[in-house]
């Protein structure tokens, strides 16, 4: 049944990130970012991670995604004309591409990753997380939330029509 949850979990994270990509409208786009961290909580979930799969819903799915949304209505973007593919855009997607399939190939022919036994787990209980999180971790989390912030203000200051410019001048 694990398995099963696991390809069901899997084509539905992949499906809404491919939705991600390919959809014109932005908020269609984000809606799917959504579901597909939801698919990445319910993998955590299969994997005994309880923490983590909570811990994104509520920073990703709740703010962030919250956060992309309120962008994309404050600026009011629309779904336009795709621009034409340049060179340089089929060479670097050709590359990935060619470095995804490689990596694909490489790990059917290994097989499955091998974990060394002797190497003690880290964050497998929510203290040591816990501790991991404030003492190692603390400065990247205090940066990624002050650009959040930073990002916040910036679509404030973006979205506000200033009246009176041409005074000003």
């Amino acid at each position: 049944m694990s398995d099963v949850l696991f390809h069901l979990f899997a084509i539905f994270t992949v499906a809404c990130a491919l939705g991600v990509v390919f959809n014109k409208n932005a908020v269609a786009s984000a809606l799917c970012l959504l579901l597909s961290l939801v698919g990445v909580a319910g993998l955590f979930v299969l994997l005994d991670a309880f923490l983590l799969a909570v811990l994104l819903v509520l920073v990703y799915a709740g703010a962030v995604v919250a956060l992309f949304l309120f962008i994309i209505m404050l600026l009011d973007m629309q779904g336009g004309d795709r621009k034409k593919f340049t060179k340089a855009t089929i060479f670097s997607s050709t590359l990935a591409g060619g470095l995804l399939v490689t990596g694909l190939v490489s790990f059917a022919t290994r097989g499955q990753l091998e974990t060394d036994p002797t190497v003690p787990v880290v964050g497998n209980t929510l203290r040591a997380y816990a501790e991991q999180l404030f003492t190692v971790y603390l400065l990247p989390v205090q940066i990624v939330g002050f650009l959040l912030l930073i990002a916040m203000l910036g679509v404030i200051v973006l979205s506000k029509k200033f009246e009176g410019l041409d005074d000003i001048k």
